[in-house]
């Protein structure tokens, strides 16, 4: 099955990204054959910015999304969204991607459920 995981937040002060990323790892982890996608939109585009240090024992945003790109998920972030945060690419988590609306309507003509956040 292909879900699609459109979140809008920002990573901390909420805690929407935080479920979307958790409902998202447990949907890879119960079913491998599962493709998963995150679009980050808005304030969430900086959830995938590297670098993220926390309080311990608190979330961390980064690591959750290293776990959805190791279980072979992917992450897209919205290109425009990113310009108007001054997010570059280089300040983006490896295997994190610049992406656009065009790549957005794609995946999700293309997922089987769209859940958004």
């Amino acid at each position: 099955m292909r879900v699609l995981f459109i979140v809008n937040d920002p990573p901390y002060g909420s805690e929407r990204c935080y479920n979307a990323l958790r409902l998202a790892h447990a949907l890879a982890k119960g079913k491998p054959d599962n493709q998963t996608t995150i679009f980050l939109m808005a304030d969430a585009v900086m959830a995938a910015r590297r670098g993220q240090k926390t309080p311990e024992g608190f979330y961390n945003i980064e690591l959750m999304l290293k776990r959805i790109l190791n279980g072979g998920g992917s992450v897209l972030l919205c290109g425009t969204c990113m310009d108007a945060r001054g997010l570059l690419d280089e300040d983006l988590v490896d295997g994190t991607n610049r992406s656009t609306m065009a790549k957005l309507a794609e995946e999700t003509a293309a997922a089987d459920k769209v859940l958004v956040f």
